[in-house]
């Protein structure tokens, strides 16, 4: 175990947890709502710090990340646990373990064996997804760091329930996010969602999308569009024009489609219609790039250059079929095609 960062000693050996937007008092013994932080004789300690429950190389619009080095593969690290509790959660065997099993399981990962492995797997990034980084954020520091001296970016694949101390954390020496890509799940525009279907509330979320906007953090965003509860036209209208106001038009805009899973097998899968639905509300709110998530091959897939509308990547599924936007710009028209190290 590795005593936790952002947290204070308050009285009966009660602790606050500063990590998250739930923030935490913990009784002594106690574990926080993650299921992963516990309060010892009064001390706040992470019990996942080097315990990788997953370590992969995927392609990074798995992620899914359309406008951070398109093409090029990512390496994913994930630890059990999770500070949401969402219904329809598509990793909850692991995110969810430490609740729903009482279990807190994975592998010795150094972060030099980390590190070593994205290089060995020739990625260009790693990646924190699967479960919610920001339980491991200790862990995370540390690789991102190591990393960033490697030349290795860091994304985090993230509900976006963190402080603003924990992204003022999350700095190089230089004062610079360690952050160098996120994409950020807005499940819902609906407070009442969050606390119904996530266990949280909504204005965290959109607080931290806007930090890390703020703190020059490439930003995408993802929403997984569920039939009758979060894909009205007017809900997906406000999220749209928040995006587009609040963080940027040129920040990807990810429509995902749903299939029943975990507790929430009520609902059908999202018809395919709902999400290019979805899709054009974002374009019509001033959105450049809006994406059709899991319905690989029915359009929406692409980077279309928002000035000549020359397709200039090309995708089917999580894999790049033609690039055209060398040097971050249009290759018919030279407009600018926004992304990080494009």
């Amino acid at each position: 175990m590795k005593e936790a960062m952002l947290y204070e000693r308050l009285d009966d050996a009660r602790v606050r947890c500063g990590l998250c937007a739930h923030r935490c008092v913990i009784a002594e013994d106690g574990f926080g709502i993650c299921g992963v932080r516990e309060n010892l004789r009064g001390t706040l300690y992470s019990r996942v710090y080097g315990r990788a429950i997953s370590l992969a190389a995927d392609p990074i619009e798995k992620k899914p990340l359309f406008h951070f080095l398109p093409g090029s593969q990512a390496y994913s690290v994930a630890t059990v646990g999770c500070n949401l509790r969402c219904a329809f959660c598509q990793n909850a065997n692991i995110s969810q373990m430490p609740r729903d099993q009482g279990r807190i399981l994975g592998q010795r990962a150094p972060v030099e064996m980390v590190i070593s492995g994205a290089e060995r797997a020739r990625c260009a990034s790693i990646a924190y997804t699967y479960t919610e980084p920001t339980v491991f954020f200790e862990y995370t520091l540390d690789i991102a760091r190591a990393a960033r001296e490697r030349g290795i970016a860091s994304v985090y694949v993230t509900n976006g329930y963190m402080t603003g101390e924990m992204l003022d954390a999350m700095v190089d020496h230089e004062g610079r996010c360690l952050i160098d890509g996120a994409n950020v799940d807005l499940k819902s525009f609906r407070d009442a969602f969050y606390r119904q279907h996530c266990g949280a509330t909504l204005q965290p979320v959109l607080d931290s999308i806007v930090r890390m906007k703020t703190r020059g953090v490439w930003v995408e965003v993802t929403t997984l569009v569920i039939p009758g509860l979060n894909d009205s036209d007017e809900e997906l209208t406000d999220i749209a024009r928040f995006v587009a106001q609040e963080v940027g038009v040129d920040t990807p805009w990810h429509v995902s489609r749903f299939h029943p899973t975990y507790k929430m097998l009520d609902r059908p899968p999202t018809p395919v219609i709902t999400v290019h639905r979805a899709r054009e509300i974002g374009l019509a709110e001033g959105l450049q790039y809006v994406y059709v998530g899991n319905v690989p091959g029915s359009g929406g897939e692409d980077t279309v250059c928002p000035a000549c509308g020359h397709t200039v990547i090309a995708r089917m599924g999580f894999h790049v079929t033609r690039y055209e936007a060398t040097g971050g710009h249009c290759a018919h028209c030279g407009a600018t095609i926004a992304g990080y190290r494009l």
